[in-house]
Parts: structure tokens; C-alpha cells; sequence
């Protein structure tokens, strides 16, 4: 399918733009310009945004509390930024977080893990984990419902709901009902097939990615840990019920899918969707193309069901 007209018109100014130099780019720079490239949009209403500080691996971290419905004990649906491991704030990502919560009807907690390069691997994934802990044993004084806990994350957010999943398991918890990711990062190789075909001109270039990857790992060594390339663990059975969207024109298509193929493979029940005419970072783009709305929707029905 070509790309989605809507999203080649979305597309157009990004590609308007000159790739960064990746050898000389300053990752605290580059945070500031990129994280203010999306237009704002006014969000869904909620009945409560608050600010919070959770725990996170080493010290106290910044959250966001989205509350659609002025209920008591409404389930918990954590929340975790892409951005590569490098990017990406609780603004950015303000307005996807407002719509799942709207058609989850649960209550989304956006976690501001530590960034990298200056807080490598393993820090946001330990973060992430921490932060999770912590709201399901503060879920009372939060009046929500930590025993109906469910992860969401959008491209290294998606890696990152993966590996607290992983933790989770490993650490005898605690239960989590779901895990919905969008277009994840699950392989630190880059050298996919949708790598080489949509290497540039959508979005998230090959080369970004690269650079995100050297900015992350500290060591090549970790290259093999699954909790940064998930698709490199020996089994993923017993991990949760999981959504995975995937988009046609995305340098991170096929290991989305792979890794789908793996779960699948290893016993966990998988809805895996590939996005016709989508690029990477579709979801945060649902509020100029419809396509990409619907199929989010549609993500969000999956975690709402998951939390009845």
C-alpha cells in the first residue's frame, strides 16, 4: 500500500528538514530542538492531570497522573515515552497519553525515566521497573487499582515495557495484565530488511537509530542483554498478553514483527497489526491522520478489555 495521503502531507515538513550530522550532534542539544518539533494540540479533557514524583532505581523521578473519570479505583496503565533511549519528555508525549486513558478508562501514569548518554543502559529500564513498583504499592493512596496493572510504551518505550515486563517476571512481580507496544525497539543489530528499505524519508532514519544505540549502550557487550534487545532472549514464555503495532514504512518494522512471531512462538497470546501506510511515530500523530487514530483506538480497546 503507498503511504497514507494524510501522513505524506505530515511527513512533508519533516523531510524538508537536513539530517543532523551524527558524529558531531550534542545529544542535550539536539533533546531541546527535537523535543519541540510536533506542533501542540489540545488534548482530551480529563477529570484529573497531576504531577508526581515516583521511585525509580536511584532516587525519585518525574511522572504525570492522567485520570479520565472522576472514579474511585480505576485500573493502572503505565505509560513509558519513546524517544530512543535519548529524547522524549511528559510533554511530548502529553496528548497520547490523554487519548489512552480516554479509551482505556484507566488511569495513565507517564513515567520520566533517565535519559541517555547520560544515563546509559541499564538505567531506564531499572528506572522503569522501579517507577511500576512503586505506583502498584502506592496505588491505594493514588485510589486506583494496582491489581489491574497494565504497560504501554511507543518505540523505545515500547523496549522499555518489555523489559519491565521481563523484571517483572523475574522478580515475582507484580502481575501485569497486558503490554501494549507500539512499533518497538527489539533489536540492537539494525540490519533488518525495513531497515535498508526505509533507511530514510520516514521518519525515524537508520542512521537516528544508530546514533540513539551508541548513545544508549555503554559496552557492545550489551548489545546481547535481552533487556535491550528483546528479540535476542532465549524464551519470552510467560511474558503478558501483548498488542504490537507495527508500521508498513518503519526502519523498525520487521523486528516488531519478529519479536511478535517469538512470543507467539513461546505461548503468549499476541495481536500483532502491521499499519497500512503508516511511518514510525504514528500513534503520536492520530490528531492529523485518521488512520493512525483508529488503529490507536483500537490498541486501546485490547488494554481496556485486558482491564475489565
Amino acid at each position: 500500500m503507498p503511504l497514507d495521503s494524510q501522513m505524506a502531507a505530515v511527513l512533508a515538513p519533516f523531510n524538508a528538514q537536513p539530517e543532523p550530522d551524527y558524529a558531531q550532534l550534542d545529544a542535550a542539544q539536539y533533546r531541546q530542538y527535537a523535543d519541540n518539533m510536533m506542533p501542540p494540540v489540545p488534548g482530551e479533557a480529563m477529570a484529573e492531570v497531576r504531577d508526581l514524583r515516583v521511585g525509580g532505581a536511584e532516587g525519585t523521578l518525574e511522572a504525570r497522573l492522567y485520570r479520565p473519570l472522576a472514579q474511585d479505583h480505576l485500573p493502572l496503565l503505565v505509560f513509558f515515552h519513546g524517544g530512543g533511549f535519548v529524547m522524549g519528555t511528559l510533554d511530548t508525549h502529553d496528548n497520547l497519553c490523554r487519548t489512552l486513558a480516554k479509551e482505556t478508562g484507566a488511569a495513565v501514569v507517564s513515567v520520566a525515566y533517565r535519559l541517555a548518554p547520560e544515563a546509559p543502559f541499564p538505567a531506564a529500564p531499572l528506572d522503569c521497573y522501579a517507577a511500576t513498583c512503586w505506583l502498584v504499592d502506592q496505588a491505594a493512596s493514588l485510589n486506583l487499582d494496582g491489581s489491574r496493572l497494565a504497560l504501554a510504551g511507543d518505540s523505545a518505550g515500547g523496549n522499555l515495557a518489555i523489559a519491565v515486563s521481563r523484571l517483572a517476571q523475574q522478580r515475582k512481580g507484580p502481575k501485569i495484565r497486558h503490554q501494549c507496544l507500539f512499533y518497538p525497539v527489539t533489536d540492537a543489530g539494525c540490519d533488518s530488511q525495513s531497515y535498508q528499505e526505509f533507511a530514510q524519508g520516514y521518519l525515524l532514519t537508520a542512521a537516528a537509530m544508530g546514533w540513539f544505540w551508541r548513545s544508549y549502550l555503554a559496552s557492545g557487550e550489551q548489545i546481547d542483554d535481552p533487556l535491550a534487545s528483546p528479540l535476542r532472549a532465549s524464551s519470552l514464555a510467560g511474558l503478558p498478553a501483548t498488542t504490537l503495532l507495527s508500521a508498513e514504512f518503519d526502519p523498525l518494522r520487521d523486528e516488531g514483527e519478529a519479536f511478535a512471531k517469538c512470543l507467539q512462538e513461546d505461548g503468549v497470546a499476541v495481536r500483532v497489526e502491521r499499519c497500512a501506510g503508516m511511518v514510525h511515530g504514528f500513534v503520536s500523530l492520530a490528531p492529523f491522520v485518521e488512520a493512525a487514530a483508529s488503529a490507536l483506538r483500537e490498541a486501546a480497546a485490547d488494554i481496556r478489555q485486558a482491564l475489565a
